[in-house]
C-alpha cells in the first residue's frame, strides 16, 4: 500500500458561524454545501465541518472541538498574512518562526481558530 495525499479532515465546531467567519472570511477558504453537509475547500483538499459530535458515522471515537493541530500552506508572504490577521483581530500565538515541514524548511505562524484548534500557517522557503 502507498498513501499519496490527504483528501480531507473533519473539524467539529461549537460555533458554526464563528468557524465559517474564520476559515472563509479571514483565511479565504471556499465554503461549499452539498446535501446539508458543509466543507471548506482549498487547493485539492477540504475540511469537513461537523456541528456536533458524530454528526456522520462512522466517526472518531473521542471527538472534541478544539483538539486539532494542523498546518495550512500559503504562497503569501507571512508578514502580509500577519497584517491581514491583525486587521481581523486574530491573535498571533507565535511567529513568524522557522519550522521543518514535510518538504523542508518553512516559515510559520500560529493562531487559534474560534474553537481553539491550533492552526499553523506556513510558507516554504525558496531553495
Amino acid at each position: 500500500m502507498q498513501i499519496k495525499a490527504l483528501d480531507h479532515l473533519v473539524l467539529t465546531t461549537q460555533d458554526f458561524d464563528r468557524c465559517i467567519w474564520f476559515y472563509r472570511d479571514v483565511l479565504g477558504l471556499e465554503l461549499v454545501c452539498r446535501e446539508g453537509h458543509y466543507a471548506l475547500r482549498f487547493g485539492v483538499q477540504k475540511i469537513n465541518i461537523h456541528r456536533r459530535s458524530a454528526e456522520f458515522l462512522p466517526a472518531a471515537k473521542n471527538i472534541t472541538a478544539g483538539s486539532l493541530d494542523f498546518c495550512l500552506l500559503t504562497e503569501t508572504d507571512l508578514l502580509e498574512v500577519k497584517q491581514q490577521l491583525d486587521e481581523y483581530g486574530v491573535e498571533i500565538e507565535e511567529g513568524v518562526v522557522e519550522r521543518n515541514g514535510a518538504l523542508g524548511k518553512m516559515q510559520s505562524l500560529y493562531v487559534h481558530d474560534p474553537d481553539g484548534n491550533l492552526v499553523e500557517i506556513s510558507k516554504y522557503q525558496k531553495q
